[in-house]
């Protein structure tokens, strides 16, 4: 059994979210704060009916909402407009399976008749009177009043889920990253150790634990401090004062056990094999669930041994479906295409959703590129090195910092690669501009990039210009020849000198132009790129 499908409303971060999954793995990838870890959490709490471990009913708190939702509704309050309480629904769409035939029903957002699981946090009507006083002045709220706040966990055929026994689906959620200092850590692999143990082995363990504590006292040294603590009665305490180990229900073995890695102790080996241990012996003590959620695997971890994790988690996942989030672009062309889910604010696309030469393109690509575009707040496509330098110097000119400093990134990108990128932003719904050459042929440059205009987050910028086709040419009409001149710090005697010089010596024109203290015009299209 899997998950095949997740909706959100207004859970956190997320005011909407819609991902299709896959029934064996699935890699959501995508930048920090982008709502991976919210998924996670809201398919787990949708499960389970737990938050942090605990009842969501103990763990109900404003910021539950998202708070977009929240800030609309207490401005819509205010405006005297009639607006219904925000709600928070969670749904998870189950493949259709016998075991899960209880569940299954039309009670969902769809529509359709499907197994599934619906957990919702919304306005209790049993307080509709007492929350019309409560918000008679709306200019005093500031957060949602949670107390007058129901949760509802119901199967999609309309029934009551009282505990996680009433799901058949076990989930085990792993997040390693929670671990943050070294007691806690091996506490963390003790716990899973002791889970990975039978019956018979825990027994052995406990005893040869009992009997070093036993020999303890044995030991001639611990002996003789303990005689020499016993002459000291009535001068601390009337009763006789020993050292010993403790024998108490607390010390147990889970409590006096280091784990050790080639004799090392744990918290003593590097963060990258204490995170992968970690992972490693979760998913073995996790035998019995039906799905595995991971949280950010690529902690203190190398692209290589990243590489061999991954290769680990999906083998040994068995059957059973695995969902891992990621900002680490460098899973995606190591992974087949169908287990990426590109992921930004609700917002998902599958690779295999991409036609079939975009797919081709993105696996081919070394993996600090391939996911640049939707780790961005904003991006600027370039043809090449020296384009993106003169956009980059472009952009300090008018903003004073670097682009990425704001969020924006500039792409070198080769120009047939242009529309693979954009069909990505289209579907993320990414801004993005493109700044291109016309290479003296703006009719085919148009027809090039017809399927985009007129969407709203997408620009493609050029000079109309013919007689100026790629960027020395309109460096050159920007500034005119004395001025490039000074920022060369070479002269030529003619323009058409100073351009063949540039067009042989690309990157060391634009790293000129990058560095230079000397004042210089930005060509009018790639000014609109920068603004």
């Amino acid at each position: 059994m899997y998950i095949s499908r997740v909706l959100i409303t207004n859970y956190r971060c997320l005011k909407t979210a819609d991902v299709t999954l896959n029934p064996d793995l699935n890699i959501i990838v995508g930048d920090n704060e982008s709502g991976k870890s919210t998924l996670l959490e809201a398919i787990h709490l949708a499960l389970t009916g737990q938050l942090n471990g605990r009842p969501i009913q103990t763990e109900l708190h404003p910021h539950l909402f998202n708070a977009a939702t929240v800030t609309e509704y207490i401005a819509a309050l205010i405006a005297k407009a009639p607006a219904a309480p925000p709600a928070i629904l969670i749904e998870l769409y189950f493949h259709d399976d016998p075991v899960l035939s209880r569940l299954k029903g039309t009670n969902n957002t769809l529509g359709i008749d499907a197994p599934g699981v619906a957990l919702s946090i919304e306005f209790n009507q049993e307080y509709a009177e007492e929350f019309k006083s409560y918000v008679a002045d709306p200019t005093l709220i500031r957060t949602l009043p949670i107390e007058y706040y129901v949760v509802k966990w119901r199967g999609f055929a309309d029934n009551d889920l009282v505990t996680s026994r009433s799901v058949p689906m076990k989930p085990a959620f792993i997040d390693a990253s929670t671990i943050r200092n070294n007691a806690a850590a091996s506490r963390y692999v003790v716990d899973i150790m002791r889970d990975s143990l039978n019956k018979e082995q825990k027994v052995d363990l406990a005893l040869s634990y009992r009997m070093m504590k036993d020999a303890f006292l044995d030991n001639a040294k611990v002996k003789g401090v303990n005689e020499a603590l016993a002459k000291k009665k009535g001068e601390i305490s009337d009763k006789a004062l020993s050292v010993s180990l403790d024998t108490s229900s607390r010390a147990t073995w889970e409590a006096g056990v280091m784990p050790h890695l080639d004799e090392v102790p744990l918290p003593l080996v590097g963060k990258g094999e204490q995170n992968a241990i970690k992972i490693k012996l979760a998913m073995e003590s996790s035998a019995d669930s039906h799905l595995i959620l991971i949280e950010e695997a690529e902690n203190h971890l190398s692209f290589s041994n990243l590489n061999e994790l991954i290769g680990h988690i999906a083998q040994r996942r068995g059957s059973r479906q695995l969902i891992v989030t990621t900002h680490s672009s460098f899973v995606l062309n190591k992974l087949g295409v169908e287990s990426v889910v590109l992921f930004h604010h609700g917002k998902s696309i599958r690779l295999n959703a991409l036609t079939t030469g975009t797919q081709d393109y993105f696996m081919r690509l070394p993996g600090h590129d391939t996911l640049r575009l939707i780790l961005a707040k904003r991006a600027i496509l370039v043809e090449g090195p020296s384009d993106e330098l003169i956009v980059q110097a472009a952009y300090v000119k008018q903003h004073g910092k670097m682009p990425l400093e704001a969020g924006v990134d500039v792409i070198s990108v080769n120009s047939l690669a242009f529309k693979r990128f954009l069909e990505i932003a289209v579907l993320l719904d990414r801004t993005v501009a493109v700044v291109t050459d016309n290479d003296g042929n703006i009719a085919a440059l148009t027809a090039k990039y017809v399927d985009y205009v007129g969407k709203p987050k997408i620009s493609i910028l050029y000079d109309g210009d013919e007689q100026f086709p790629t960027l020395e040419p309109q460096l050159l009409k920007a500034n005119g020849k004395v001025a490039i001149e000074k920022v060369l710090g070479k002269t030529f005697a003619s323009d058409a000198a100073l351009l063949n010089y540039m067009r042989d010596n690309k990157a060391d024109t634009a790293l000129k132009f990058f560095t230079t203290a000397e004042a210089w015009n930005v060509p009018g299209y790639i000014a609109s790129a920068v603004s």
